[in-house]
């Protein structure tokens, strides 16, 4: 996260921050709710939104449907059919102390302009720290249930949630309206939870890490029959769309929901202050571990609807309510050593090997070090005792070190640079924070995600080879690169050993040759984008394809590319406070003494010396970089010696590539695994066809487009690849940058948005007849 405080920022600082911080944001969503994975703690998350936000309401302008204010949960998974929610599924705004919870009780006295004499009751709910659903009941009979997903869609999990006991299949009672959506939170016992780890390791089968990531699992299970042999159950708090009014009150809610036969948890409350609120908290919190299930704080609610009504919403969250969060839970080990792992797209993770100590219930025996900054920030060695916490009662986080019990031996650990699967280069691009290994088509590691993305189906799309059968013939040791797969269509030993062995029949034999061999002629773009090239997209393939025109001229310029890679040194100096490409140049072009023209001068004023014409904040942001003379000619050697090339320089300069987008390519081409592995592909394709450039010369050459609804006269990959042959640039949001919105019939959010921004909104047959 920057340093430099929310209130000192420029405009670009906050744009460039605000974007890297949202995609980040974005990474650790779907970690959390799709990959049931999370990387960081609560309170780092926490921290990040909170800066994010922060940004964002400082300057109101950058907002848009991309920034983290405007978005709640993950994207869906293309596991299941997507659901619409009747009333967005928003998350909440946290509280942390006693003093939030006082904020946010008088910001809603103040907001209604009541007296304080008055009285607002709230309801507090206990946070259970589960999987969010919705479910669906038409008539009083449930028609469909879905997990939470991005807040607007969901997953359609119907099966799955009717398995869980205290999911009523019909109503009870009366007075339910005719459509109504209640919403909950799945989860598992702890001792339930438990008891299944206990009983799947025996049997060698998969165990959770928690009960979150257990309920989450077992809802996405793709047979119904096995979420209905977990142990789950379901506590309704909240509804969504509802055809008609059923309660003035929140409370009035719970109890509506027991008498139509859900659960409800038995220590919600209805309470009339702050104070009342926060000893409710305390009690919760001391009576926390004897619950039976886990939870991670109290929910307050204004207990009037009528209330809520008018208090409505800021951005992704209600101002009626709030999470007053519980903090982590700790303990002190012994740091017994560092193993790095290496993940599905290369990145090296710490993860922290500690003599086993119990944290709130479960016995942790690793924990995440998160990069090799945090390492060096902690300064933690093999052989301390460290400070332990269960961020977020998910991930074990080490906070700290005891250093009056470090011992008189340990050494600072130093971070590998090669990859500890398959030896590749482990390098870091630009300002990200993780290592991440290079040889993503050779490392065991990455080898299966990356032959995945290789067949899929933007990319070389081969039909008949999905993720069953490619992890099955890897399995088999019959493919471990791209060109393997080439290899296999006439290898008759392996096809007569599909016929005979794999279950496969002479037709599913022939439609695999047949999906293999129709793609040994391949285009440029669709062949770059299939190499899996960290930061080389399918857009920025687009792109290098239709620059370079042909795959001869693209590896060439990659090649050579790879011989002028910045040092990591010049990127630590690029990336100084004031120091922009001028006084980059600057450093490199200007001879620089061995000693200061005034030796006992100030640093800063042997800089203006040597310097002429550099601004005061560049030669304060080196002196403060360096502190003394020997420090300055180092970076100016490093300024002349380790710079990107000419080559680098041009690639990073192509619009729509950049910098690390052009560093990734570079560190790719450098390692000769890579090299072999491209070479062999080659071998086994027919041709790698040339791009045709982008026309210059059409009515929406240079303009921005976004197609949105059920287009019906194209698919949307063909509007877009169209679009862009025409020199049209394809967005995937609606800003008052867009030109033209082609709406096909279905369109919602971004019809709305380009009516805003005035954005000139056409049918797919006017864009038909602009386009010609």
């Amino acid at each position: 996260m920057s340093d430099i405080p929310l209130d000192t920022l420029t405009l670009d600082q906050a744009r460039e921050e605000l974007a890297r911080l949202a995609a980040e944001l974005a990474r650790h969503d779907a970690l959390y709710y799709s990959n049931d994975a999370p990387e960081i703690s609560d309170a780092d998350y926490d921290a990040m939104k909170a800066r994010a936000l922060g940004i964002e309401q400082r300057f109101p302008e950058l907002t848009s449907t991309e920034t983290p204010s405007q978005k709640v949960g993950a994207p869906v998974s293309e596991q299941f059919a997507e659901v619409r929610h009747g009333v967005p599924m928003l998350s909440l705004d946290n509280a942390f102390d006693d003093s939030d919870v006082r904020d946010f009780v008088n910001r809603i006295y103040k907001f209604l302009n009541l007296p304080h004499s008055e009285p607002v009751a709230f309801v507090a709910e206990p946070k259970i720290d589960g999987l969010s659903a919705s479910l669906r009941y038409e008539n009083g009979v449930l028609v469909r249930g879905a997990t939470r997903g991005d807040g607007k869609t969901g997953e359609d999990v119907t099966a799955n949630l009717k398995t869980v006991a205290d999911i009523p299949h019909k109503l009870s009672g009366s007075g339910w309206p005719a459509v109504i959506e209640i919403r909950g939170e799945v989860y598992s016992p702890t001792e339930a939870f438990n008891a299944f780890n206990a009983n799947a390791a025996q049997l060698g089968g998969r165990t959770y890490a928690n009960p979150r990531n257990f309920a989450a699992g077992s809802l996405r299970q793709k047979n119904p029959k096995i979420t209905a042999q977990r142990p789950l159950n379901f506590f309704a708090y909240a509804w969504g769309e509802a055809s008609e009014p059923f309660t003035d009150t929140q409370h009035g809610a719970l109890e509506k929901f027991r008498e139509w036969g859900f659960k409800v948890n038995a220590r919600s409350a209805r309470v009339d202050t702050a104070q009342d609120l926060i000893n409710l908290y305390t009690r919760l919190g001391i009576d926390r571990a004897t619950l039976g299930y886990d939870i991670d704080g109290i929910v307050y609610k204004v207990d009037r609807l009528d209330l809520q009504q008018r208090l409505g919403f800021i951005a992704r969250s209600p101002r009626w309510a709030i999470a007053h969060k519980f903090p982590a839970q700790q303990a002190t080990t012994i740091l017994e050593g560092i193993d790095i792992q290496v993940g599905r797209t290369g990145s090296l993770t710490p993860v922290a090997r500690l003599h086993p100590v119990t944290v709130g219930g479960v016995v942790v025996r690793n924990a995440t070090l998160h990069n090799e900054d945090e390492i060096e920030r902690l300064d933690v060695r093999i052989g301390d005792t460290v400070t332990l916490q269960r961020a977020g009662d998910v991930i074990p986080q080490i906070l700290g070190v005891v250093i009056d019990r470090r011992p008189e031996s340990t050494l600072p650990y130093i971070f590998p640079t090669e990859c500890p699967v398959c030896g590749s280069e482990a390098v870091r691009e630009g300002s990200e924070v993780k290592r991440r290994c290079t040889g993503g088509l050779i490392c065991n590691a990455q080898i299966v995600e990356r032959l995945k993305h290789f067949v899929g189906r933007r990319a070389f799309d081969i039909e008949g080879l999905g993720e069953k059968q490619l992890v099955a013939f890897h399995e088999r040791g019959w493919i471990r690169e791209p060109a393997d797969i080439f290899r296999l269509a006439r290898d008759e030993d392996k096809l007569a050993a599909l016929r005979r062995e794999g279950g496969y029949g002479d037709t599913s034999v022939s439609n695999l040759i047949a999906g293999i061999e129709a793609r040994r002629t391949i285009s440029l773009d669709r062949f770059l984008f299939g190499l899996g090239i960290p930061e080389i997209g399918e857009q920025t393939s687009l792109v290098l394809a239709r620059h370079f025109g042909s795959w001869a001229a693209l590896k060439e310029a990659a090649i050579q590319a790879s011989h002028g890679v910045a040092s990591e040194d010049w990127h630590d100096l690029a990336a100084t406070h004031a120091i922009s490409p001028r006084v980059l140049e600057q450093l490199a072009s200007t001879p620089v003494p061995v000693t200061p023209p005034w030796p006992e001068g100030a640093l800063d004023l042997n800089l203006k010396q040597v310097f002429v014409g550099m601004s005061t904040p560049a030669r304060r942001g080196l002196s403060e970089k360096v502190g003394d003379w020997a420090g300055i000619v180092n970076l100016a050697r490093i300024a002349r010696e380790e710079a990107p090339s000419e080559i680098m320089n041009r690639i990073s300069g192509i619009s729509g590539v950049g910098p690390v987008a052009a560093t990734a390519l570079a560190h790719f081409f450098r390692e000769p695994h890579n090299l072999e592995v491209v070479a062999a592909l080659e071998d086994q394709l027919t041709t790698i066809t040339a791009m045709e450039q982008a026309r210059s010369d059409t009515p929406v050459t240079g303009k921005t487009v976004v197609f949105t609804g059920s287009l019906e006269r194209f698919t949307r990959d063909e509007a877009k690849a169209r679009a862009e042959s025409l020199g049209a640039k394809v967005s995937g949001s609606v800003s008052k940058k867009t030109d033209y919105l082609v709406a096909g019939p279905g369109a919602g959010s971004k019809l709305k948005d380009a009516e805003k921004h005035g954005v000139t909104v056409l049918t797919e047959d006017e864009w038909l007849a602009l386009i010609g």
